[in-house]
């Protein structure tokens, strides 16, 4: 196994590593850094986001750099504020043990005078914004003329948010002989066309397939009316009580309207758009870092630069108009090694899209039904008892347990437990059980490999259910990986896992039905027996309840008056863009909201 030792990075670099907990380089910083610190040469590395690039360039500059010189000598150009300030930060934490490196960050939004004084100080590293490093050269404010060193992070973002110009004319403003170094998660043909023109021969380094996406992502679409699109939303949340995700939309009218609507049924939600001042941008995104906001609903413009590494799901509201877009979107989940959920919401007119992206990232999606509400109450229940059963004792109540004694005096155990669950339940269940099907096209799913679900198909794909989930430290990856390995199956023979907090479900083809069953036949796993059995509800996302993890990310608590959308937790009393406030109390609003629009 490769460590961080054996790449030649100096020993206050590797000081630096172990202090931030790093174990052993990603594939992206174990090709590009020996080729960075042994060579003066260009670079292009594709690779996806949540790689670790940042760190790919970022220990051979500073090994590079000089820092007894206070001329700048290196250039990070970033797509978005956000991501100039985290670049900015991780700079620092890796150069904690050299001596008067200074590193800063120019970006618009902040005092531009502010910005020269820090650079006139010295900054031998300087990450800034296309658009804020174009006006300071304008004016004078800062000289990259004898720059040795330039990065270009996030190209194709760069380029797709209409900065090809820009970086046209800054780099013109540095030296030919000088390093670049470009990464990127996709190379369109306006990144090719800045390598070719700025670059002298680059090596290249590819993470993964040319333009593909991450192999830590699964990929699901839902089939729905186009009207049926927010309940839809709203459903896929439910399923998974502890999600937190980034629900993507196409217009800035369109994610502030769907935030709204999420707020307003008691979901912690936030918008992030480009209408939004640069001090309501910082407290959106701090509420979503510290998971006060658990559903994100941000334009594809807004949300580059985040960089959350426990984004459990990406959901695109609406699909975007560019690929390499959906390549973006979906990187923001499955990041540092974890695995993640891209679903996507489409009409029956968009299929031909998902086919598109299927071919561009070498992927295939997952077909899924939208959960009926019985599910969602099976599963919501299930998370319910579960949530009660890990409940801390708060030892405060100790004095009050003799009045409340007094009082359920009366009531035998089975009916305490159906009051408990009831008073939390009771109003969730009464909006779910008679929902009606979203699945467009009658609701019953036809799977990847082409059968209907409903009966326990005799040829072709069987669902299974496994009394293993998230609790048992399991996610969708990891048990695939656990039931192909134990069964002894090929890489593709597993599909369709959908791991719950305490069970799953998976599919195989008929042909593997009887050695999975006869595998799993009195089978145990550090003691515990692991039972696995064809599911009889092959059709549906669930059959005895359950939900995702709820760990720090919160679940969501429920209100104890849901209203007529079967909202919960928190509620915020702040403006609706700045997302999840305090404990909502009292009723919701029963205004009917028209959600043709979309």
């Amino acid at each position: 196994m490769t460590k961080f030792t054996d790449l030649g990075l100096d020993q206050s670099l590797i000081d630096a590593v172990n202090d931030l907990g790093f174990e052993k380089p990603s594939e992206v910083q174990e090709k590009a850094i020996p080729i960075l610190l042994e060579n003066e040469s260009d670079l292009v590395a594709l690779a996806q986001t949540g790689t670790g690039k940042t760190a790919a360039f970022g220990f051979p500059l500073i090994q590079k750099i000089d820092s007894d010189s206070r001329t700048t000598q290196g250039l990070i150009l970033s797509p978005t504020r956000e991501l100039c300030l985290q670049i900015t930060n991780e700079l620092k934490l890796y150069s904690k043990y050299e001596k008067n490196i200074n590193v800063v960050a120019i970006y618009g939004g902040a005092s531009i005078t502010d910005q020269a004084r820090q650079i006139k100080r010295g900054a031998q590293i300087v990450v800034a914004t296309p658009g804020r490093m174009k006006d300071m050269i304008s004016r004078g404010l800062v000289n990259i003329t004898k720059i040795d060193y330039c990065v270009l992070d996030e190209a194709d973002e760069m380029l797709n948010m209409g900065f090809f110009e820009d970086i046209k004319d800054i780099l013109s403003n540095t030296p030919d002989e000088k390093s670049t170094w470009l990464f990127s998660a996709t190379m369109p043909r306006e990144v090719s066309i800045i390598a070719k023109k700025f670059m002298h021969s680059p090596q290249e380094i590819t993470v993964g397939a040319k333009n593909s996406g991450a192999s830590t992502v699964q990929h699901e679409y839902y089939q729905v009316s186009g009207r049926d699109r927010y309940p839809a939303l709203k459903r896929l949340a439910d399923t998974n009580p502890g999600i937190f995700s980034v629900v993507f939309c196409r217009t800035k009218r369109d994610t502030q309207r769907v935030a709204e609507m999420l707020i307003e049924d008691g979901y912690n939600a936030g918008a992030l758009h480009g209408d939004l001042s640069q001090n309501q941008r910082d407290l959106v995104m701090n509420s979503f870092r510290k998971k006060q906001i658990q559903m994100l609903v941000a334009t594809d413009v807004a949300a580059r630069g985040i960089d959350v590494d426990d984004v459990t799901h990406v959901i695109n509201f609406q699909l975007p108009d560019e690929i390499e877009t959906y390549t973006h979107r979906s990187g923001r989940t499955g990041r540092a090694g974890k695995s993640g959920i891209s679903m996507v919401l489409v009409t029956r007119s968009e299929i031909r899209k998902i086919r598109a992206i299927e071919n561009k990232i070498n992927q295939k999606f997952i077909l899924k039904t939208v959960p009926t509400g019985k599910d969602i109450c099976e599963i919501q229940l299930q998370h319910l008892a579960n949530k009660i059963k890990n409940t801390e004792i708060n030892d405060e109540i100790e004095s009050h347990l003799p009045a409340i004694n007094e009082i359920l005096a009366d009531v035998d155990r089975e009916e305490l437990i159906k009051k408990i669950v009831s008073a939390e339940f009771t109003r969730f269940f009464n909006y779910y059980n008679k929902a009606k099907d979203l699945n467009s096209g009658g609701g019953r799913e036809r799977n990847e490999r082409g059968e209907r679900g409903g009966e326990v198909p005799t040829s072709g794909s069987v669902r299974y259910f496994i009394n293993v989930g998230e609790k048992d430290g399991y996610d969708w990856m990891s048990l695939k990986d656990f039931i192909r390995d134990t069964v002894q199956l090929g890489k593709e023979d597993v599909f369709k896992v959908d791991c719950k907090e305490s069970f799953s479900f998976f599919n195989t083809d008929a042909a593997v039905t009887e050695q999975i069953l006869s595998t799993f036949t009195e089978f145990k796993v550090d003691g515990r027996f692991v039972n696995v059995e064809v599911s009889k509800n092959p059709g549906g996302g669930s059959r005895r309840g359950g939900g995702r993890r709820n760990g720090s990310g919160g679940g969501r608590g429920r209100d104890r008056d849901r209203g007529r959308d079967g909202g919960r937790g928190r509620r915020s009393n702040s403006n609706s863009s700045q997302g999840g406030g305090g404990t909502f109390s009292g009723k919701r609003r029963s205004k009917r909201r028209n959600t043709d629009f979309f």
